[in-house]
Formats: structure tokens, C-alpha cells, sequence
């Protein structure tokens, strides 16, 4: 009987505040008489709009300070296009890798392989040796 009776209130304040939001939603805009037309608030986000009756149509326009706000918002926005426009540039400028190292790089990238085996081999052979065994001829070193 208490579960029915929790379950029945927490419906009933969800749906109540299911209500509100919606009423809230309806009223998110504060419209005042002024003398040249009307003022326009934005309950949500504070923004300040100016209005006047034209053709049977309420035209708003945005409060200077809100203009000021959105034309350095735009400036800022297109300085760094600007900006983004020039690494780009750059980027697209530099020389592209062939992917391929040239004849030389290729033997000289061979030799430090060549030499880093050739000791590698030296080392298993010291150990052979150590352990007790004789090193296989197939490994031995050729210079």
C-alpha cells in the first residue's frame, strides 16, 4: 500500500513538472511597451531585442550591445579562417616525401644493418662458446 502511494505521488510531481516546463517554454520571451515599439527579453539567455510594428508583423532587431557582442564574435571567427586558411597554405606548400630513399640512403641504411648483424652474430657465438658448444659454421662471421 506505501509503494502504490510513492509510486502514485512520483508520477504526479512528474507529470506536474512536465507541465511547468511546457508553460516555461511558452513564456520564454518578456515582450514590454516602449515608446518607440516594443522591448523583446529572452528569459533563457538574457539577450535584449528592440521591436517595432511593421505591416502587422512585429520585426525585432538585436539590442546594440548584443550587436556589438555578435559583430566581435564574427571578427574573431574570421580571423581565425584567416588564419587556419594560412597553415594550410603551408602545409599544401611544403615538398611532398617521394616515399623512396634515394641509392645512397639505401646502402647506407644496408651497411648499419649489415654491421649491427654481423655483431649480433658475434655475440650468439661468444655465447655458444660460453655455454659449452661449438658455434655452427653457417653463422660464422664474414668480413
Amino acid at each position: 500500500m506505501r509503494t502504490n502511494f510513492l509510486v502514485a505521488t512520483t508520477l504526479g510531481a512528474m507529470m506536474a513538472a512536465g507541465g511547468t516546463a511546457s508553460a516555461q517554454d511558452g513564456e520564454r520571451y518578456w515582450i514590454e511597451k516602449s515608446q518607440d515599439g516594443y522591448v523583446r527579453m529572452d528569459r533563457q539567455t538574457g539577450e535584449m531585442s528592440y521591436c517595432s510594428g511593421q505591416g502587422g508583423r512585429l520585426v525585432c532587431r538585436l539590442a546594440a550591445d548584443d550587436r556589438r557582442a555578435l559583430q566581435d564574435e564574427i571578427a574573431r571567427l574570421q580571423d581565425e579562417i584567416v588564419a587556419i586558411e594560412e597553415r594550410l597554405a603551408a602545409l599544401e606548400s611544403r615538398p611532398r616525401d617521394e616515399g623512396l630513399p634515394s641509392e645512397d640512403e639505401f646502402e647506407k641504411t644496408m651497411g648499419y644493418m649489415e654491421r649491427f648483424f654481423r655483431r649480433f652474430m658475434g655475440i650468439v657465438k661468444e655465447f655458444e662458446r660460453d655455454l659449452g658448444g661449438e658455434p655452427d659454421d653457417s653463422t660464422s662471421q664474414k668480413t
